[in-house]
């Protein structure tokens, strides 16, 4: 079988082929990807640059790829590119390529933080309070409906980006007009109240309907969080395995709050407030989140788990279907180092203390 996977280079999709290559079924990997600096440093058995997702000439490559190669699956491993190829899905199915996606109104959704703001809200999943900032009303009516005990609100772009895209805490509003304005923003930003630094996420495949398997990951870090204004890059520092029942049913509740019958990927990014309850904050559709590895080399490797139902229509047998994982597993990651699966008391026996 051939798996094609796009964004090939970049870290969010070498976590993905890197777990397929661990495959024990001679699966051929080939990646696609539109950084050609990325593309050549991908593990990937071939590789093919192509232009970025928004890009006019898109969708005539890609199916040049798909000539060619003929790949048995086609996944997509970042926001942009899953909703362009979600729209022409149906083309790439035509060409007997499979794919393995929520239907397009749940991308849409998810892909736009404010719309996911709200389906969260009707259904009566806590969340933070949103505003949509399209005027300098709307940001100087958000200071004063939103801000904590220092005035601070949470600003980020709603629309298709990841990496915390256009994230800011701030308690200034000329600073935040400024930075709304540095991203042309108007319309898209929208203003919350602000959530603690801590984080979780939950990262689950669904069948018709059906949970297949969801694992919950604590962020302790980001690399080079200390290098932005928001603290956030996208990038975790360092990943601890975890469980909890209530974060499961938070995570869940969100899910169906925008798909009644998922299908296929979502990782449900939630931050605690003040009271110590989980908010979502986003649902990475369609897609792994960047660690997804780290999972594989404890012992769930889940883009395999994802390939072989969409390939093979295999399903895992596994005796627990949310966190199988044992607790406290550790991923640490850097720059130009190979990340490693430890636990707290290794990490002492390594380091001497003087």
């Amino acid at each position: 079988m051939k798996i094609l996977i796009a964004g090939a280079g970049g870290a969010p999709s070498e976590g993905v082929i890197n777990s397929l290559l661990r495959c024990n079924k001679g699966d051929e990997v080939i990646g696609m990807g539109s950084e050609a600096i990325d593309l050549v440093l991908s593990s990937a058995n071939r590789k093919y640059l192509v232009p970025y997702a928004d890009d006019p000439n898109y969708e005539a490559e890609l199916f040049k790829i798909l000539d060619r190669e003929k790949p048995d699956l086609i996944h997509f491993q970042n926001d942009l590119e899953v909703y362009e190829a979600s729209k022409i899905r149906d083309k790439i199915k035509a060409t007997g390529t499979k794919v393995y996606m929520p239907d397009h109104h749940v991308i849409d959704t998810c892909v736009n933080k404010y719309k996911s703001y709200l389906k969260w809200k009707e259904s009566g999943v806590k969340v933070p309070t949103n505003r949509l900032i399209n005027t300098e009303d709307d940001l100087k009516n958000a200071f004063d409906e939103l801000g904590d005990e220092n005035q601070r609100i949470w600003l980020r772009a709603s629309s298709i980006g990841g990496g915390g895209k256009g994230a800011l805490p701030t308690n200034n509003f000329e600073f935040a007009r400024g930075w709304i304005d540095r991203y042309d923003g108007w319309g898209d930003f929208i203003a919350a109240e602000l959530l603690t630094s801590d984080t979780v996420t939950w990262l689950s495949i669904w069948h018709e309907g059906e949970l297949v398997v969801g694992q919950t990951r604590i962020r302790k870090g980001w690399i080079h969080g200390n290098r932005t204004l928001s603290g956030v890059t996208g990038v975790t520092k360092v990943g601890q395995t975890y469980s909890s029942e209530a974060i499961d049913k938070i995570a869940i509740d969100s899910i169906h709050a925008v798909d009644p019958k998922p299908h296929g990927i979502y990782g449900v990014d939630m931050a605690y407030d003040k009271q110590g309850i989980a908010n979502p904050t986003e649902i990475n559709i369609s897609r792994f989140f960047t660690t997804v590895l780290f999972f594989t080399e404890a012992g769930l490797n889940m883009p395999k788990m994802f390939k072989d139902i969409a390939v093979h229509g295999e399903f895992p047998n596994l005796t627990q279907k949310i966190n199988p994982l044992s607790d406290e597993l550790l991923w640490l990651r850097g720059m130009d180092s190979k990340p490693r699966l430890m636990t707290s008391d290794k990490i002492e026996k390594e380091l001497i203390a003087l």
